[in-house]
């Protein structure tokens, strides 16, 4: 009772900064929708609604299974502010005297069709200013399953804690757009499964990080069969399964984001790719060091994927199926140094090999079998090239470069060329 009473004058000093304030607020888009919350274990945050615009409000109470009354917007437009003064957090762990953790948590239930807007931190400070959020696992499953979902909330915090948004959007079939998401350093497991299952989202969130740690975004998109265009990872130092699913089954696809990271980490990217059975081309992987199981299943079943570029020059490490199922023709570019080797640990079977000329940044091909040449008139003739055809005089002089599969190139003079396409070098007398 002493609680309850010291919440209501809190919240009553707060209702002064109600002109300031950014409560989460609930907005209907059909007649009839409604929303209540709903408490797992004994978690029991405070929690406050207004259907006056912050004039009166009503605290919203969980009965004793942990669901509390449904509260009806009655017609489209109709909206609900939201506040509470939780600063130890939303959602909280408990742990056991073994060090176990059993998670407690709040999140909502929804009915019709609602569009959430303002700061999900007025769940927190009851005024929607903080940027700070207070406790691990803090709105873990907040909107977990709500499809009546179409908009999600302005999520402003810069200082996350571990797990903090974990399966937020989990399951919101109809949400369309993901939030901004401005921190830059990130914690364990933060957007671990934010928006998996989130099966009609377009448009990603800008992820402006550099600053990762381990799980940061597993399974973020899984499942998002909308999505056709990745966000930017400008992080360069990975962490432990950093983007470990992050778009896996996401079949639509088209364009993977640049991996600009050079020093990897356990499991990095496993599955970051698998089932994205739209994409045509990887993205170029810089680094030349690898770790365990850095691309396990990284490509898997990517069954249109027909190009990957990598640097690294050993097979030092297991790749884990990392082209198990992908096209069965493509380019396989890597540097002179790499081993060749086939199969869905290493080199896709069917696959063209090139080698990658740092100096020049030209792709030279290994094998180039079909390529034929031989010289009459003072031509030199050439059929079946798959790379730049380079032609040399006996003293290693470039003579011309050309391109085209086939054709008849003029040469100052009679005598004897080497003519070269890939590693296939001919010798051509005239």
């Amino acid at each position: 009772m002493a609680k309850k009473i010291f919440l209501a004058l809190l919240m009553s000093c707060l209702a002064l900064f109600a002109s300031a304030s950014n409560y989460l607020t609930f907005t209907a888009e059909e007649d009839s929708s409604s929303f209540c919350i709903k408490n797992v274990g004994d978690n029991n945050p405070n929690v406050e609604y207004s259907l006056d615009d912050g004039e009166t409000w009503t605290l919203l109470e969980a009965d004793e299974e942990g669901t509390s009354e449904y509260v009806i917007l009655g017609k489209k437009g109709d909206k609900a502010l939201l506040r509470g003064y939780n600063p130890k957090g939303f959602s909280i762990p408990k742990f056991d005297s073994h060090g176990g953790v059993s998670i407690h948590y709040t999140g909502f239930n929804m009915r019709g069709k609602i569009a959430a807007s303002g700061s999900v931190m007025s769940l927190i400070d009851g005024i929607g200013e903080s940027k700070t959020i207070p406790s691990d696992y803090c709105f873990y499953a907040l909107f977990y399953d709500c499809e009546s979902l179409t908009q999600a909330p302005a999520l402003p915090a810069t200082t996350l804690a571990n797990v903090c948004y974990w399966n937020m959007f989990s399951g919101c079939a109809n949400l369309v757009q993901a939030p901004e998401l401005p921190a830059t350093a990130l914690t364990e497991g933060c957007y671990d499964g934010m928006f998996y299952r989130c099966t009609n989202l377009v448009q990603a969130p800008a992820l402006p990080a550099t600053t990762l740690a381990d799980n940061c975004y597993d399974g973020m998109f899984l499942g998002c069969t909308s999505l056709t265009q990745a966000p930017a990872l400008p992080a360069t130092t990975l962490a432990k399964s950093c983007y470990s699913k992050m778009f896996c089954l996401c079949t639509n696809l088209v364009q993977a984001p640049a991996l600009p990271a050079t020093t990897l980490a356990e499991y990095c990217y496993s599955y970051m790719f698998n089932g994205c059975t739209s994409l045509v081309q990887a993205p170029e992987l810089p680094a030349v060091e690898l770790v365990n199981y850095c691309y396990d299943e990284m490509f898997y079943r990517c069954e249109n994927l027909q190009k990957i570029k990598i640097s690294f020059t050993e097979w030092s490490y297991e790749t884990g199926f990392w082209v198990g199922g992908v096209a069965p023709t493509g380019t396989f570019y890597c540097p002179k140094e790499l081993p060749i080797k086939y199969g869905v640990n290493r080199i896709p079977e069917g696959w063209n090999v090139e080698y990658i000329d740092e100096e020049r940044d030209v792709a030279e091909h290994i094998s180039d079998a079909s390529f034929k040449a031989w010289g009459a008139d003072g031509k030199i003739t050439y059929i079946g090239a798959t790379m730049p055809v380079e032609i040399y005089d006996l003293d290693g002089r470039l003579v011309k470069k050309v391109k085209g599969k086939s054709q008849s190139v003029v040469v100052p003079q009679h005598g004897i060329y080497v003519v070269k396409s890939g590693n296939v070098s001919l010798k051509v007398e005239l």
